[in-house]
């Protein structure tokens, strides 16, 4: 192996249009966008429904999941038949549907063998007064499901308002909806299983309405615990980083670089994304230009990142 062939790996977003995206993937972040709205870039992903391709270098032109399949050792020879995170900024003009994931045991299960779906949100701009919906009201399966029967959401569904810069994790079972004037960064596992509660009656430009999944949501709902009142960040931040989630699925941390910042890398891989400001990294002897919509995965054995500018990273290892 080439030793080149361990650098930084720069990844092509994956654009998304849906019926609830905006337009400021491409206003605010630089990103070349279909025409509509478009809600959703993936930007770290190998699954099938949006395998990202390298951007640039030697690997130039292989899909991450190429990458996953062919060169383990660039991902320190981790275990799994998928590459096992997934990396989004969402654009939510109008609201998502209410929506659950199902853990790894139930999709296994019913969903031919697919991971669950435990994802975070890191809130990087949202409209003055804006909400998000996570977590529900009900105390059993037997109670939702009467209310949901009545149309009674406003009795099931529970919203808290948000603030840039506010985390939520989101575990399997979590009802949950990102609403109206939020731009978020999503880290999750690599899974497209979602399972449609309410959609607000809304029509799609063929005149239908979206599948719900109500039989399949009542089956995984968390009806036990509570939900949260306030997203804000309460972890101390030391030496610019801040340890945002640590989990069996992955951990998150935000990195914030003000003028230079040495962050190793001892793990099989860590995803990056510049999620504000500029600047550079440095791996080996490689330098690369960095800017808000910039992300990378830097692969086991790569050596320290060296940073330098004025950037906010978010990143995540398993």
């Amino acid at each position: 192996m080439a030793d080149n062939e361990r650098g930084l790996i720069f990844l092509k977003p994956v654009l998304k249009p849906t019926i609830w995206g905006g337009r400021k993937l491409g206003t605010d972040w630089g990103y070349e966008l279909p025409d509509g709205p478009v809600g959703e870039c993936w930007a770290i992903s190998a699954h099938p429904h949006g395998d990202c391709e390298v951007a640039e270098g030697p690997l130039a032109g292989k899909t991450l999941s190429q990458l996953w399949d062919e060169r383990r050792d660039l991902f320190g020879d981790l275990a799994g038949d998928r590459f096992p995170l997934l990396i989004k900024v969402l654009d939510a003009e109008d609201d998502l549907s209410v929506q659950v994931h199902p853990d790894d045991a139930y999709a296994a299960e019913h969903e031919n063998g697919s991971l669950g779906k435990h994802e975070c949100w890191y809130i990087l701009d949202s409209h003055p007064h804006a909400h998000i919906a996570i977590g529900q009201k009900a105390a059993n399966r037997e109670e939702f499901a009467r209310l949901a029967g009545e149309g009674r959401w406003d009795d099931l569904v529970n919203e808290i308002p948000i603030w840039n810069g506010d985390f939520f994790d989101i575990k399997p079972g979590t009802m949950h909806a990102i609403l109206g004037g939020t731009l978020l960064l999503e880290t999750q596992q690599s899974s497209d299983v979602t399972y449609r509660v309410y959609d607000y009656e809304r029509r799609q430009a063929d005149g239908s309405l979206r599948e719900t999944h109500l039989a399949q949501a009542l089956d995984v709902i968390d009806y036990v615990t509570p939900a949260p009142e306030s997203g804000e960040v309460t972890v101390p931040e030391i030496d610019g980083v801040t340890d945002l989630l640590e989990s069996d699925d992955f951990c998150v941390l935000r990195v914030r670089v003000d003028g230079s910042h040495v962050l190793a890398q001892p793990w099989s891989f860590l995803c990056v994304s510049v999620v504000d400001g500029a600047g550079s990294v440095t791996c080996g002897d490689v330098r690369h230009e960095l800017h808000k919509g910039s992300h990378f995965v830097a692969p086991s054995d790569c050596g320290d990142l060296s940073f330098e500018g004025r950037m906010e990273l978010v990143c995540s290892h398993v």
